[in-house]
């Protein structure tokens, strides 16, 4: 049944974003995950740190609200986003979702990839990934799994994020 509401004057109490990005891995490469330093031989290669983790939340944090992308805001041929911080990037993309009436209430993300490993920092994740998106640790979820050897991910070639957001009128 259509709503007599236009959906431009709609606004739902609770909306959800959806990110996904992916990287390629490159020897000799810093690896920066949810801005933490890991320890690795490969690192994601990309304009900025390339904190995968980072870009993939951005995105679910702006979809939810209904606003472009991270490329829209921090283009890869701009020469000021060269090597950025990716948590100034979720610092950002929160303020954007305030001026819009809503308040990040949660994100959860899966890092897919087979290398490297990341459970033994996934505590330090949380704790950079909360400070820069405004919310406790435990509204901030951090899984990782592999592609079990399937594809150029599961050949150690890449890795991926799938993140979600949620976020409530304020």
């Amino acid at each position: 049944m259509p709503s007599s509401t236009p959906v431009t004057t709609f606004r739902p109490p609770f909306r959800i974003g959806l990110g996904y990005d992916i990287h390629p891995l490159k020897e000799g490469r810093r690896c920066v995950l949810g801005g933490v330093e890991i320890p690795s031989p490969v690192g994601p290669d990309g304009h900025s740190d390339a904190d995968v983790l980072c870009h993939a939340i951005a995105d679910a944090v702006l979809g939810s609200a209904g606003l472009r992308d991270i490329g829209h805001y921090f283009p890869n041929t701009d020469p000021a986003c060269k090597g950025m911080d990716s948590l100034d990037i979720l610092r950002r993309a929160v303020k954007e979702v305030e001026k819009t009436g809503y308040a990040l209430q949660n994100v959860d993300a899966v890092l897919i990839g087979e290398r490297p490993k990341i459970a033994p920092h996934i505590a330090a994740m949380k704790e950079r990934l909360a400070e820069a998106l405004g919310l406790p640790p435990a509204c901030v979820g951090v899984k990782a799994t592999t592609n079990e050897g399937l594809g150029a991910i599961g050949a150690g070639l890449g890795i991926a994020v799938h993140a979600t957001a949620l976020i409530a009128r304020i």
